[in-house]
């Protein structure tokens, strides 16, 4: 059993970080699933303009058929300009339709104000759906004030929340296999 993580940020660390928090959380309550974190600024995905996957770098190809091959996902953005960030949208153009299909998602998101806490609940949530994915409720927003100046994260329920995102991501990929 594979759990992905995915961090759609270019830039900066705090998406990555909260999204392997969860990885590493699911990985210590259950040491036998493998865990991967797909981090967006470690590969150079190409825009999708049309052509044949095969045609794209090694880097699109290889993102793309890691996410084809896991079991389940933590999702993870940044909000620029209100916003899920291009980079990720670009990258869900490449994938198949049928991806997430009957697979458990979970999603996290960043950003420097709660201003933008339901940023990821109204753009991200109608892609998964999309995508026919079955999305977890425990979804976690991370404001950067939840952070220490070397981006650890310091806020105890923020904590507590991706501890529960976790769980439940487990906890719903243990009903679907049985």
């Amino acid at each position: 059993m594979k759990l992905v993580g995915i961090s759609g940020a270019l830039i900066g660390s705090k998406t990555a970080k909260v999204v392997k928090e969860v990885l590493l959380r699911a990985k210590q309550k259950n040491p036998a699933i493998d865990i991967e974190l797909i981090d967006l600024r470690k590969y150079k995905i190409e825009f999708v303009d049309g052509r044949p996957l095969e045609s794209y770098n090694d880097d699109t190809k290889n993102a793309i058929e890691k996410i084809v091959e896991a079991d389940f996902f933590v999702i993870g953005t940044p909000v620029y300009q209100a916003s899920i960030t291009g980079v990720l949208k670009n990258l869900f153009d490449h994938l198949p339709t049928t991806v997430f299909e009957t697979k458990i998602v979970g999603f996290v998101s960043t950003a420097g104000s709660n201003h933008h806490s339901l940023v990821a609940e109204n753009q991200l949530r109608p892609i998964l759906s999309f995508f026919k994915a079955l999305v977890g409720s425990k979804n976690v927003f991370v404001s950067n004030d939840s952070f220490d100046r070397e981006n650890e994260i310091v806020n105890e329920d923020v904590g507590r929340r991706l501890n529960d995102l976790a769980d439940e991501l487990l906890f719903l990929q243990g009903k679907l296999k049985g």
